[in-house]
């Protein structure tokens, strides 16, 4: 069945849970962060949630991208464990006593790189800390213009948390990363793109168009199934070196013309007509 050009919502959520959860039948999920009063801070209800919600999508064979952004002014302002008025206060400022566990929720966000769907992070606002952690796991990110960033860690007494020194220099390079990591400074959307840190910064009323217009692309012209593999791919060629990595292509290029979306794909080009791929079903 191929995907319409409709962007009605047939699937939604209550606008008062911690996350929202829309699925537009132009196969794309959008989560929306819910909690703007306390700017999207992470932690309790809203960690929960959010995966579980993950898991809905990821489960969903009409769902073949996914879309995360935030409601207010704010992504997600860093863990939720105090005043978050201001993004300075967004991370952890008093954590005696606290569970940290608890806080982050039942998984670490590299959970989200093993999702076989693509996952666009439109940054709507204030990103710091383990909102920002939670924005680099997402595959493709774009910003809004005036959205501020910071790792916040070494400016509260912490530690880079949750992966993001695993991944930060992957996206940005080492030198970047370190400056970000080490200084603890706020920095703009400009810089962020400037960086690579996102694709792409527009205006604020734009952002969450432009980013389901691209995640609708994708629904629309790429086979679930290459998408699946390609991305455990890129995730999993960081612990490999070029010889087996290329190894392994090999091997997955063998299969991958196997399956019925691969003669899809070429009779699709040569018929100049959009691909009609299957949803994604099982493991690949």
């Amino acid at each position: 069945m191929s995907i319409p050009d409709r962007v009605a919502a047939p699937v939604a959520s209550s606008p008062s849970e911690p996350v929202l959860y829309e699925v537009r039948d132009t196969g794309v999920a959008v989560l929306t962060l819910n909690r703007p009063e306390r700017m999207n801070g992470w932690g309790g209800g809203l960690a929960t949630t959010f995966y579980s919600r993950l898991d809905d999508a990821e489960a969903d064979t009409d769902v073949r991208a996914i879309v995360v952004t935030g409601n207010g002014r704010a992504f997600c302002a860093g863990a939720d464990m105090g005043n978050l008025n201001t993004i300075s206060n967004a991370t952890i400022d008093a954590a005696e006593g606290m569970d940290v566990s608890k806080l982050v929720g039942a998984r670490h966000p590299h959970f989200v790189t093993t999702l076989r769907k693509p996952v666009i992070a439109a940054i709507n606002g204030a990103c710091a800390g383990m909102g920002l952690t939670l924005a680099l796991v997402c595959d493709v990110r774009f910003a809004a213009e005036g959205a501020k960033f910071t790792t916040s860690f070494a400016r509260r007494g912490l530690i880079a948390e949750y992966g993001i020194s695993w991944i930060l220099p992957r996206v940005v390079g080492w030198g970047a990363a370190l400056d970000l990591l080490l200084s603890g400074r706020v920095f703009y959307a400009d810089e962020a793109a400037a960086l690579g840190l996102v694709k792409e910064v527009v205006q604020p009323e734009d952002l969450l168009p432009l980013a389901i217009a691209y995640a609708e692309d994708i629904a629309a012209n790429c086979a679930p199934s290459s998408l699946a593999v390609i991305k455990q791919q890129v995730y999993a060629d960081t612990m490999r070196d070029v010889f087996e990595a290329s190894a392994v292509a090999e091997k997955l290029m063998h299969e991958s013309m196997l399956r019925p979306d691969f003669i899809e794909g070429i009779t699709s080009f040569f018929e100049k007509r959009p691909p009609n791929f299957p949803p994604l079903k099982g493991q690949q």
